[in-house]
């Protein structure tokens, strides 16, 4: 069997503050055909899940361009245009094939395009006819439109938020892929939309045993796979939202039943699945009255994961104020302050003017009265799925009793691995602040006492109201009452 496989994959924040431009791409991670490392990527999933099944049985494995940004503003068309042209080539010059297998996001929004994942499946669709099996691997916070379904044979997305569960769900892909050109198989989709947008933390009740009962259905009864596109609420565009995608073997009737009973069951327990956010002070307020620690505060709203800055001086500020100490917060990406932090070398101190560069959302800088504890050159911090994630030269700097990590590549924070690498002992912090909306659960549960969801303002605001969209289908619950 000869496979193809790719990867172009970014989330796209359009109320962001910076364009994601081509050298977004080469700083979270471009590899061109045939050169993607031995060890697997965030966005390559579906490839290494090819390198293992190809072994295995045999198959001709032809690698493509890989290429994935760090979430930010809206892509540049010459950004799209350039890498889509490029994975295009690389599928051009592989033909035939009998099986594509991509690894995208399924938000990625580009100047000219608000759907370029489906634009990108027309088109691969177009070059190797109906014939050939396309499978794609989703993030679930993806907007999953008509083009990206009606254009693949298979999509599958991560089922759990931290995504811990990249390459499983690349496996299933390439083994269902696999399995329809076998002619084993038929897939047949059914999508229901919600008519809401929702976050599904799979790390706690309803959702967990949700995700769990789904899980049980695949495979039995002529289930082939369920996804739940929990959507990308700072993405609009007419398709964001909340969806459920089934696949049946061959069943239409049995896939729109099970995908219509399972989203009613999800809007169902809609309210139990909100987030509460507390603003700073209460936050700082229950962390403090909470016996023991560390207490983990989520700053979600300046989570480059979701396309904000991560310069964002809120918390830190009403911490300062407040004489907090015994607390640590990162990663906050502020390249001149680590470069500052390197020339004056470890154990300096100095005055330094920290975070709040990028934009009225980053708030003022600080001026504060530092201390170098650590230097770190090209440091690597620990990824979800164990993917390495490069966080250039770090830093870390204290201040008034707080440990800042700096860091020179915009990346949220995931590893523990962030603070101990620079030797910040977490365990005696009273309080952590991530720079994270979710994905640091999966790592600082572990040493974590409490987490605390908190409501600070930034591009990715847990306040949705406050957001001006234009594009997106209403009504949306909870935008609008009158929805489903």
């Amino acid at each position: 069997m000869r496979v193809f496989s790719a990867s172009l994959a970014t989330e796209t924040n359009t109320f962001g503050p910076m364009p994601t431009g081509l050298a977004s791409f080469r700083d979270r991670g471009y590899f061109p055909a045939g050169q993607h490392p031995d060890q697997m990527t965030f966005f390559s999933g579906p490839l290494w899940a090819a390198r293992m099944r190809g072994k295995e049985r045999g198959w001709q494995l032809l690698e493509g361009l890989v290429a994935g940004a760090q979430p930010s503003g809206t892509t540049t068309r010459h950004a799209y245009e350039t890498l889509r042209e490029e994975l295009l080539a690389d599928l051009r010059a592989a033909l035939p094939v009998d099986m594509v297998l991509l690894g995208l996001h399924g938000a990625m929004v580009a100047d000219g395009y608000d759907d370029c994942e489906g634009d990108l499946l027309r088109r691969v669709r177009a070059i190797v006819g109906p014939a050939v099996v396309i499978g794609a691997e989703l993030d679930p916070h993806s907007h999953l439109t008509p083009d990206m379904v009606n254009h693949a044979d298979l999509l599958i997305a991560f089922k759990e938020y931290p995504h811990t569960d990249v390459l499983e769900r690349a496996l299933e892909l390439v083994d269902l892929c696999a399995a329809k050109v076998e002619g084993k198989i038929r897939p047949v989709a059914s999508v229901v939309d919600c008519e809401m947008i929702v976050t599904v933390h799979t790390s706690r009740e309803p959702a967990r045993g949700f995700v769990d009962r789904i899980q049980a259905l695949e495979g039995r009864d002529g289930v082939l796979s369920v996804s739940i596109a929990h959507g990308f609420s700072w993405g609009d565009v007419p398709e964001m939202g909340t969806k459920v995608l089934v696949y049946t073997d061959g069943d239409q009737a049995k896939a729109n039943a099970l995908a219509r009973r399972l989203a009613d069951e999800l809007i169902g327990m809609r309210e139990a699945l909100a987030v509460r956010y507390p603003d700073i002070d209460t936050a700082l307020d229950e962390a403090l009255a909470f016996d023991g620690g560390p207490v983990v505060l989520a700053d979600g709203a300046d989570n480059p994961g979701g396309g904000a800055a991560s310069d964002s001086t809120f918390i830190l500020r009403r911490m300062i104020e407040r004489g907090i100490g015994s607390a640590a917060v990162g990663p906050l990406w502020d390249p001149i302050a680590v470069r500052i932090a390197f020339d004056a070398g470890a154990g300096a101190r100095l005055a330094m003017r920290i975070g709040g560069k990028i934009s009225p959302l980053s708030g003022d800088p600080l001026d504060l009265d530092c201390t170098v504890k650590a230097l770190r050159a090209d440091m690597v911090m620990t990824g979800l799925s164990n993917t390495p994630v490069q966080m250039g030269d770090c830093a870390l700097v204290e201040a008034g009793g707080i440990e800042i990590v700096l860091i020179t590549l915009r990346n949220q924070a995931m590893g523990t691995d962030l603070f101990t690498q620079l030797g910040c002992d977490l365990a005696r912090k009273k309080i952590v602040v991530v720079k994270s909306s979710q994905h640091f659960y999966a790592s600082f549960s572990k040493v974590a006492k409490h987490v605390i969801y908190a409501g600070a303002p930034g591009a990715v605001t847990l306040d949705l109201s406050t957001l001006p969209y234009r594009k997106v289908r209403r009504p949306k619950w909870p935008l609008d009452g009158a929805a489903a």
